[in-house]
């Protein structure tokens, strides 16, 4: 190993770092090794030690840092064919090593099971596909050693990935690159290339990248602009993964190639906080896939900002994993991605949670619903309104959407608005509305859902212990409905009672069931089968419609997988009032 010096890649025992300090520490004796980890959770610190700052790190993390001894052994670093031959046609018998830790994004897993593998890609000239992850490479050949041409030994290489070794420049990779006439694939994730944009060997790479259309530059703590300066160097770039470099917002995009041929771009797990933060964007007009998963983001732009708005080509978005905590955020997706299909949204306090932006303004009957009757799953509750406040959603959380499903969706969206301005005076109607841009264009379609609002009662009055009960006798030949008062303190049996004297029939004999008058998307389901999955309880529930035993049908005619809820009132001593809602009930009264 070399003498040290700043910025020097190192390995200690596999686990790799930069040099960032050489010198004296108080307190010590002899000289030391400021190091900065590639994996923060190996240092102690961040530099700065018993309060003294030695150096500073790129990463944010308070223990990136530690010192070591220049005397400590290091692993020796190796030329790019020296890992190739080694990886892929060395005895795996003889040479083996314990399994390898593989990166996937931020998840780890070990590469195992892979000697058969290696056996048949033996032979160099033939491989297509090349994974070189974390095996020390800092250089293109050994220096002073006499080699084969890279395009010699390995020309057919379409994918290469030299992800987390011990490049400090960017000239190897060129070197490497500019051999492989069919690459097409190039990660270079987790490496800690130093001095892009005065790096003269990446200025002179004029046709080294002219083939890669999809580049890797995750966890690499480069800059955005760095990030743009090597983007810029692959004039057919169509993909760019650029998660995990702590990015916050995006300046400006300079005039570079990939303004006109990138389709996807990957931003996951930096720390953008509002869509407003990567406003630049805006100007890539070919740009089709917007890939935020793990981000901060909470807002769709800072007050008195305008929010951006994407180009009409981009068509997917996955946002899964943020802070979206308001429906208001979804409602603006319209406006900031105009030609947006897919959606990937899970993972967000508004869809664990779709109460959530209405239980502070606006009191929700989500708890009684599920407290008298089935209930919604609140997962499948989110998913409804997703997809009802998006018009023009054909996907997601990767699942199609049909008709079905969006009549479905829009239905109970309607309903759910329909209970809130019940629940607000009439002077908040127009409030209340203004958070949910659909409404007119779904009355349209459906009809306006009825709303009853109830006249607030002083609960000293008799009128507030009371409930009008409609009785809606359902037999052949019945006489005909009658209205009564019932007080809610009364128990079933009570009520069987008043109702068995104005029919002249035996109380026991007679089933009560309560019209909620809501549409239930989980109808007809035991209670036993709440644990299942959402795709056994959609099987299930086609069973049940081809089977007659369920049949829905929607507002105004819409056919739909929806029946109206209907609860029956069990014999026992539990009070009426809370076996029902409101203060007007429709009772349906059937004989048993």
């Amino acid at each position: 190993m070399s003498a040290p010096y700043i910025g020097q890649r190192r390995s200690y025992d596999g686990a790799l770092c930069t040099v960032r300090y050489i010198g004296d520490v108080a307190g010590t004796s002899g000289s030391w090794l400021g190091v900065e980890w590639d994996d923060p959770s190996r240092g102690k610190h961040d530099g700065q030690h018993k309060g003294v700052r030695y150096f500073s790190c790129k990463s944010k993390s308070p223990t990136a840092a530690s010192f070591v001894r220049p005397t400590r052994p290091a692993d020796a670093p190796q030329s790019f064919l020296a890992a190739l031959h080694k990886k892929y046609v060395s005895d795996p018998d003889k040479d083996k090593e314990p399994p390898r830790q593989v990166y996937f994004n931020s998840k780890v897993a070990e590469e195992v099971g892979f000697d058969k593998v290696r056996r048949k890609q033996a032979k160099l000239d033939e491989l297509k596909y090349v994974i070189l992850d974390g095996l020390r490479v800092a250089r293109a050949y050994e220096e002073g050693a006499e080699e084969r041409p890279i395009g010699e030994v390995c020309p057919e290489i379409r994918e290469l990935d030299l992800s987390r070794n011990l490049f400090e420049r960017f000239g190897p990779v060129v070197e490497i690159c500019r051999e492989l006439k069919h690459l097409k694939s190039l990660r270079i994730n987790g490496n800690r290339f130093q001095n892009v944009q005065e790096d003269e060997k990446l200025h002179e790479s004029d046709g080294a990248f002219n083939g890669v259309t999809e580049l890797a530059l995750e966890d690499t703590l480069l800059d955005w602009q760095e990030i743009c300066h090597i983007a810029a160097k692959y004039p057919a770039l169509t993909t760019l993964h650029a998660g995990l470099n702590q990015f916050s917002t995006l300046t400006s995009i300079p005039e570079v190639p990939f303004t006109s041929t990138l389709v996807s771009i990957h931003l996951e797990f930096n720390e953008f906080s509002s869509l407003f933060d990567l406003a630049p964007l805006t100007s890539i007009a070919s740009l089709r896939n917007l890939l935020l998963k793990g981000n901060k983001i909470d807002t769709i732009a800072p007050p008195f900002s305008s929010p951006p708005v994407f180009s009409q080509t981009l068509q997917h978005l996955d946002i899964s994993y943020n802070r979206v905590s308001s429906w208001s955020f979804v409602d603006a997706l319209n406006t900031v991605f105009p030609g947006l299909t897919s959606l990937r949204f899970t993972h967000n306090p508004i869809y664990d949670d779709p109460d959530l932006d209405t239980q502070e303004s606006y009191p929700s009957t989500a708890s009684s619903t599920t407290a008298k009757g089935k209930g919604i799953a609140k997962s499948d509750e989110a998913f409804m309104l997703t997809i009802a406040r998006l018009a023009s959603l054909k996907t997601l959380n990767f699942s199609p959407i049909t008709a079905n499903d969006r009549s479905d969706a829009e239905m109970f969206y309607l309903s759910r608005i329909a209970r809130q301005l019940s629940s607000v005076p009439e002077a908040a109607e127009k409030e209340v509305l203004a958070r949910h841009r659909r409404w007119a264009e779904l009355c349209e379609v459906y009809g306006e859902p009825a709303v009853v609002r109830q006249t607030e009662l002083n609960p000293n009055f008799l009128e507030a212990r009371l409930i009008k009960a409609e009785l809606i006798p359902a037999w052949e030949g019945s006489p005909e409905k009658k209205c009564v008062q019932i007080p809610k303190a009364f128990d079933i049996y009570a009520v069987k009672g008043i109702v068995g004297r104005l029919f002249g029939l035996p109380p026991l004999g007679l089933k009560l069931v309560w019209e909620t008058g809501e549409w239930d998307p989980a109808a007809g389901f035991e209670e036993d089968e709440a644990g299942e999955g959402e795709e056994d309880l959609e099987a299930e529930w086609e069973r049940k419609v081809d089977e007659g035993v369920v049949v829905g049908e929607g507002l105004e005619g819409k056919k739909g997988r929806w029946v109206k809820r209907e609860v029956e009132l069990k014999d026992g001593p539990r009070q009426f009032g809370y076996c029902v809602d409101g203060l007007e009930v429709r009772i349906r009264v059937e004989k048993r």
